[in-house]
């Protein structure tokens, strides 16, 4: 018999866990993170979580309660990308502006905690560095008189694309994914902030006092529309980020792509967390069950499956190594073995080669730079080959 979502949310704000000492000590979960098939309900498991963090005092409007963040709960979700929308300037067609809503959350991350820089940073990293937002100097806002008041800097974007040699095409419209991207590394360049912020132990040595209250960070699917090898960069990252931080922050991750809950799942291995899959049955109500491996499903068998597409196209990229070794972690746990690396071929010496090995460690599960490159050499592409068929009839995969 399944349960409410509010249930659902009062699990995770409750989450404890048990240590081993002979006390049985418990304390707070520091990371959960919940696979769900897209539609079952992880944004509005987002607001019930709030609801409860935040409970409503009469006369809040939804908009008033959405602007209350940063203080005790900061989440990023569907609603987040809605601070953000697009004056297309349909007249002229010539100036398209990413609008900023005036509210506190943007005004936080813009003008209280300077944040600009950045984010220009962070999603010239994950998009294209050539591809520049451009913030406004001052925005407005109409007053109960239909004045307008200008109230402090950006209220909207634009993008321009450098070409070199001094080229440049301003007022470019982003893509939808593109966009995405941008709201979540708003998101992302402030969450950074307040790790290294509340790291300071003593609330009197900080720069800022502004997080002191801030208890629990709600992320729900940050991945819209990247390519795996993106995705890869951007869960391994946040999964560092969320490691990094050594205050009582508790962090829930939800996602419906099976990719970004393996590496996190993989990333988390250790420690206060807890992973789950949040299924809806056919009553409307929810089940929350545990999850001790890194996927609900077969996932290995679809990786194989890219694998073997990619070799039989030639479009092998370095993240099909991390795919590669994501067979290999999972076969081995499986037969038991202590090491991944005991799948690989040996010599008749019984030694594995060194380069296999490094190989696959260089090219998976690291923090990719901007500028490294994802295409292959032959080596390696022969390298995947060889080491793809040795596994496949070694441990007689289908």
């Amino acid at each position: 018999m399944g349960v409410s979502l509010t249930d659902i949310a009062q699990t995770l704000k409750d989450a404890k866990h048990k240590t081993k000492a002979k006390d049985a000590r418990e304390s707070d979960v520091t990371v959960q993170l919940i696979y769900a098939f897209n539609g079952t309900g992880k944004t509005r498991l987002s607001r019930e979580f709030k609801s409860l963090v935040l409970p409503k005092s009469d006369g809040d409007t939804e908009l008033e309660v959405s602007e209350v963040v940063g203080r005790k709960y900061l989440y990023y979700n569907a609603f987040t990308e809605d601070l953000f929308y697009w004056d297309n300037d349909l007249e002229n067609d010539a100036e398209p502006k990413l609008k900023i809503h005036p509210n506190s959350f943007t005004r936080w991350i813009f003008e209280e905690q300077g944040q600009d820089r950045n984010i220009i940073s962070n999603f010239q990293h994950y998009t294209d560095e050539k591809l520049t937002p451009h913030f406004n100097e001052e925005y407005s806002i109409k007053d109960k008189d239909g004045n307008n008041v200008t109230v402090g800097a950006f209220s909207e974007i634009t993008f321009s694309y450098e070409r070199g040699n001094d080229e440049r095409s301003n007022n470019i419209k982003i893509s939808k994914g593109e966009e995405s991207n941008f709201v979540w590394c708003v998101f992302y360049s402030l969450l950074e902030q307040v790790i290294d912020v509340l790291n300071v132990a003593e609330p009197s040595e900080r720069e800022t006092n502004q997080f002191d209250q801030l208890e629990y960070v709600f992320i729900d699917d940050p991945v819209s529309s990247l390519d795996d090898n993106r995705l890869i960069e951007l869960a391994v990252n946040l999964a560092h980020l969320i490691k990094s931080s050594q205050s009582y922050l508790k962090f829930i991750i939800t996602t419906h792509n099976p990719l970004f809950y393996n590496v996190l799942h993989n990333e988390f291995k250790k420690g206060t967390f807890k992973k789950y899959f949040l299924k809806k049955n056919e009553d409307g109500e929810y089940d929350l069950v545990s999850q001790s491996n890194d996927s609900p499903f077969s996932y290995h068998l679809f990786l194989k499956t890219e694998i073997e597409k990619a070799i039989e196209t030639g479009q092998l990229k370095k993240y099909h190594f991390n795919f590669f070794r994501n067979i290999l972690e999972k076969t081995s746990t499986f037969l038991g073995y202590d090491n991944w690396g005991e799948l690989l071929p040996k010599d008749t010496n019984g030694n594995i080669n060194p380069y296999e090995t490094r190989i696959i460690n260089i090219s998976s599960h690291s923090k990719h730079s901007g500028d490294e490159m994802v295409e292959l050499t032959d080596d390696d592409r022969r390298v995947i080959k060889y080491l793809m068929n040795n596994i496949k009839e070694m441990y007689r995969f289908k």
